[in-house]
């Protein structure tokens, strides 16, 4: 699969956003979801590019910051099919359920969603918000893209060789155990991106000379990011007997997160 065909089907797997059928007509099998993986990064720059353009949008309005943070919030929802969200409140629920990897199983699959859920939801919406918001009301509209895209870098660490999908079926067979290469390659150009994007920080647009504490700040959330997703994912793979497409969803959101509260600091 060339790499233009393997972002087509990326784009299409995981957005609303419509792409032509002969672009996306790929067997889903494991070498094509391996490809599409390592392209999950460029959807999160595309991604990234609507979501500053929306808050720049709703900047030149009278809208307060908490208001922005959630029409921002509401957009990248939008074009994922909430995919992501479903996936962090599924993942929630069955790592806060007890027994073994079936009972996990079992909860994650149920379709509906537990107080565990609920609250990590509330949580994690409630970070990206004022973050979203934040960075708006500050014009940092490279950095708010900058937490969507290496955000999506997660999902390729979390597919790294030595995982393995939970069940023989669905998206995380396609995916989990494919990647090798590619997480070196995506996290030297996230951490590259971000020192270089970071580095004009909040004093640093004003000025426009870069700021070496905040160049700093933002490859260090890069890799605490990263970090932590290795050893989420790690875990996840013990409790839950292996991977799903929930996980992957979740280190998503949970890397969206992390990367707004790191640039807000």
């Amino acid at each position: 699969m060339r790499p233009i065909r393997a972002i087509a089907v990326a784009v299409s797997w995981l957005t609303v956003l419509p792409i032509p059928r002969r672009f996306t007509d790929a067997p889903p099998d494991r070498q094509v979801g391996g490809r599409v993986i390592a392209a999950v990064p460029v959807v999160g720059a595309l991604l990234a590019v609507v979501a500053a353009l929306a808050a720049w949008g709703l900047s030149a309005t009278a809208a307060p910051s908490a208001l922005i943070g959630v029409l921002v919030v509401a957009v990248l929802g939008l074009l994922t099919r909430g995919m992501h969200l479903d996936g962090l409140a599924d993942t929630a629920d069955g790592l806060g359920c007890y027994g073994p990897p079936e009972r996990v199983a079992a909860v994650m699959r149920s379709g509906t969603v537990g107080p565990f859920g609920v609250a990590t939801l509330v949580v994690v919406a409630a970070l990206e918000i004022v973050g979203f918001g934040t960075l708006t009301t500050q014009s940092r509209w490279w950095e708010l893209g900058l937490a969507i895209g290496t955000a999506r870098v997660a999902a390729v660490v979390a597919c790294r060789w030595s995982q393995r999908p939970a069940h023989p079926n669905g998206f995380g067979a396609l995916v989990v155990g494919t990647q090798r290469t590619s997480i070196a390659l995506w996290t030297v150009t996230a951490v590259a991106v971000a020192a270089l994007i970071g580095g004009y920080g909040r004093t640093g647009y004003a000025s426009g000379a870069p700021d070496g504490g905040s160049l700093l700040r933002a490859a260090i959330t890069v890799v605490v990011m990263l970090a932590f997703t290795w050893g989420f994912t790690r875990h996840c793979g013990r409790r839950m007997g292996g991977l799903s497409g929930d996980v992957l969803g979740a280190v998503i959101e949970l890397g969206t997160a992390i990367m707004l509260v790191g640039l807000m600091l």
